[in-house]
């Protein structure tokens, strides 16, 4: 955490600086470009406005020489006193004209006449010459004017149209040519000087108010890419944030442990499925309560045993649930901190050990059954020898003691028992030798139909009605129909052994194509199993009737087995029992 933390301050407001960086590079050179062309363009403009200027002072002052070479100033043409009256008009810094060897002819500032001027400029081609012309100068007091020429005509008029006010010019290019008709006497040049102070100092504003436009317009693109990448990180945070939170949603909500959360008043804040499962409690009821008033005493003991410890606790328990229902949990207990070390709460991590319990109780048993098997299978073979010969003396008695009949009939119960203890022997071969089966492809309605043809008489004389209801669509399933027959039949004889007074005997058959298996459900209303004994059902040699031998189950259970199926039994005393076998047909 201190790690990140130093990461974010590297960054601007949780934005990389080469991001900033590139924004700049991008974006400086276009907003230089624009304020330069701007810049150009007032400056043009600036100079389009006085070349005007400049130009409609001449126009006037030809004008008002017209005017006095036609009688006024009393019949007089003062040119002298025109140009001194002309350049008294704001912004006009002086009037000149010379003649086309640059001799000042007239002059604003009298004191000037007769010198030179202008020789720094073609004169001559001036003189003889249309164009208006502009260069810019400066005075005594080195103050910078804009200074307009051209050839200086007051005889003839100009053209219709003239200027029309309004002249166009490019840098680089002829400044505009003004039509004129060519004097009756060329050779003489008049200059304006026009101040440029204030159109100056308009440019300069012009040109602080566009620098300080381009500046805003560029911290204003930089905030905006900023701004896009800014959302563009949310966005994605978001989206990160938002599948992360559903993933761990998920993972919390199908996690196969339960899980619980109390905030630091002991409040439920989580309840995920499993935990609904295992506790019989859905969160809509339990989430928002206090866990004291939800929890089974146990869990809560242990929860409050965390607080005294302050420290994480694992412990296997018996937990109480409703209805008298005894859970194996196994349990831990921890704190949950925040970022600061404040505590948040606890969680509390549980799991269903029913499931392990029973497959412990089912791998004990397997060794239990493999140990008899090793046993039994030396055992059957030792005594089976001496039964023949046994056996062969009681025939041999029998048929001597004919005669008499109480020894005719020690020899017939001889015969009898040793038969019995042959079959007890043979069942015992047949569980402890390898299961091999002879599988093909067969129909399970078929195989509970013959079977059930084979204990009709019995259940009839023992009052029994035996129901079937096979699920429609039952695939052909893979299996040695003689052993699953001989399932069946032990299961159906256990079942009417079971009802002396008569009931009813069920055999349902379905599909679960989701699992790929098939389910037989046997089951019966007879006296049922004890809850005790219902773990050594499977057990050989464990029998609660007098004439059993304990193998009839265990048989069944190892054929089941072999078939990679499953066999459960539930029964409750005076209600009945159920057999499910599941069979995989993929």
């Amino acid at each position: 955490m201190n790690n990140k933390g130093k990461t974010d301050k590297g960054h601007l407001i949780g934005i990389p600086p080469w991001i900033i960086l590139g924004a700049v590079i991008i974006l400086v050179p276009i907003f230089v470009f624009w304020a330069m062309q701007n810049i150009s363009k007032q400056r043009e403009s600036a100079t389009i406005l006085l070349l005007e200027k400049g130009a409609a002072l001449i126009r006037s002052f030809e004008a008002g020489t017209r005017t006095g070479m036609m009688g006024m100033y009393k019949g007089s043409f003062q040119l002298q006193r025109l140009l001194t009256e002309t350049a008294q008009q704001p912004d006009v810094m002086h009037l000149i004209v010379t003649d086309m060897r640059g001799t000042v002819v007239a002059h604003s500032e009298p004191a000037e006449i007769s010198q030179p001027y202008g020789r720094d400029l073609d004169l001559e081609r001036i003189s003889r010459s249309q164009e208006i012309g502009w260069r810019q100068v400066f005075n005594p007091d080195d103050a910078e004017v804009f200074e307009v020429f051209r050839q200086f005509s007051p005889t003839q008029r100009a053209l219709p149209g003239g200027f029309h006010g309004r002249m166009l010019f490019q840098r680089g290019r002829r400044p505009p040519v003004i039509p004129m008709n060519p004097p009756h006497k060329p050779g003489q040049i008049i200059f304006v000087g026009l101040d440029m102070g204030p159109i100056e100092t308009a440019i300069n504003e012009d040109v602080r108010h566009t620098v300080i436009m381009a500046v805003i317009l560029l911290l204003i693109g930089i905030a905006g890419i900023v701004s896009l990448f800014l959302a563009q990180a949310y966005r994605s945070a978001r989206t990160s944030l938002t599948r992360i939170k559903a993933f761990s949603d998920t993972v919390v909500e199908n996690m196969p442990i339960g899980l619980l959360t109390l905030d630091s008043e002991g409040r439920v804040t989580s309840f995920n499925q499993t935990a609904e499962a295992v506790l019989r409690r859905s969160s809509s009821e339990v989430v928002g309560k206090k866990a004291n008033e939800i929890l089974p005493k146990e869990l809560w003991a242990l929860i409050n045993e965390r607080k005294s410890k302050h420290d994480i606790i694992e412990r296997d328990m018996d937990c109480a649930l409703g209805g008298g229902k005894i859970v194996p949990l196994e349990a831990s207990v921890s704190s949950l901190f925040g970022d600061n070390g404040e505590l948040l709460g606890d969680v509390l991590l549980f799991r269903d050990l029913t499931e392990v319990h029973e497959l412990k109780r089912e791998v004990e048993r397997n060794r239990r059954l493999a140990s008899i098997g090793s046993l039994a299978a030396g055992i059957a073979h030792e005594i089976r020898n001496p039964l023949s010969s046994i056996k062969g003396f009681a025939t041999y008695f029998k048929e001597r003691y004919r005669e008499v009949p109480e020894d005719q009939k020690t020899a017939e119960i001889m015969v009898q028992e040793v038969e019995r203890l042959n079959r007890v022997i043979g069942q015992l071969l047949e569980f402890a030798r390898p299961m091999k089966l002879n599988k093909k492809q067969a129909s399970i309605h078929e195989v509970i139909t013959y079977s059930l043809k084979m204990i009709q008489k019995q259940a009839q004389d023992k009052g029994v009605a035996v129901n079937t209801d096979p699920s429609p669509g039952i695939k052909d399933v893979s299996i040695d129909t003689d052993r699953i027959s001989q399932v069946l039949l032990n299961l159906y004889l256990n079942a009417i052994e079971a009802m002396e007074q008569g009931g009813t005997l069920r055999i349902d058959s379905f599909l679960d194509e989701e699992s790929g298996t098939v389910a037989i459900v046997v089951s019966d209303t007879g006296v049922g199993i004890k809850r005790e004994d219902l773990v050594h059902v499977f057990d050989p040699y464990f029998t609660t009737k007098q004439s059993g031998t304990g193998l009839g189950l265990a048989i069944v259970h190892r054929i089941i087995e072999a078939h990679r199926g499953e066999l459960r039994i539930e029964s409750e005393p005076g209600k009945g029992t159920t057999v499910t076998i599941v069979l995989p047909f993929r």
